[in-house]
């Protein structure tokens, strides 16, 4: 029987970084996007409930993508392949930081990590047929402490506008972070370890 990985993978993330770290490690994919329809609301709300912990809300959505992509995939009457998706948070004595809704909220949370270490949890979901898993990485990043003018500057880029906890760790955030302990793919978006180990899993059913 033919591996279901023959074919490729279906990619549902609009980040170029997740293709870029899909690239590197040599998967081949398709990109599956979610096209935004009229009148209608986006596939997965990215919300979390009241009192969700952040590591049960990212992989809550990641596999909510994945089943979206999969039902995306079979409306469109693609050629079979798994779906992978992934989701990514920011956070900060258990509060969960999502992608800031206006500069504003991005500078108050650049602000709440200021000097601090705080937790980057990414998700990641697997989907084939009825068979889907998914697995979590979870580092700690610490920010050195931020003058005003450090967040002004920095929030006045832009680059942290769709990035959960409003910062992007591969971009000018980088010159913030003492330290890191975990995935620094995790960190950017998909880790790739447990990308993998999900990969391998899957093409050892038969």
């Amino acid at each position: 029987m033919a591996s279901p990985l023959e074919r490729g993978i279906y990619l549902a993330s609009r980040s170029p970084r997740r293709r870029e770290l899909l690239s590197q490690i040599g998967v081949r994919f398709h990109l599956l996007l979610f096209r935004d329809r009229p009148g209608e609301g986006p596939d997965v709300q990215e919300i979390s409930m009241p009192g969700e912990k952040p590591d049960l809300y990212v992989e809550r959505l990641a596999r909510a993508k994945a089943a979206a992509g999969w039902r995306r995939m079979q409306q469109r009457n693609l050629p079979q392949a798994p779906v992978l998706a992934a989701d990514t948070t920011v956070a900060l004595d258990g509060k969960i930081f999502e992608k800031p809704v206006d500069r504003k909220q991005a500078q108050d949370m650049i602000e709440a990590l200021s000097g601090r270490s705080h937790e980057v949890l990414t998700a990641v979901a697997l989907k084939h047929d009825e068979w889907v898993e998914s697995a979590l990485s979870r580092s700690e990043v610490r920010f050195k402490k931020l003058s005003a003018k450090d967040i002004e500057q920095y929030v006045a880029t832009g680059e942290g506008d769709d990035k959960a906890g409003a910062y992007a760790i591969q971009g000018r955030a980088a010159r913030f972070v003492i330290e890191l302990r975990g995935s620094y793919s995790g960190v950017m978006g998909l880790p790739l370890y447990e990308t993998s180990e999900l990969l391998e899993k899957l093409a050892q059913r038969r």
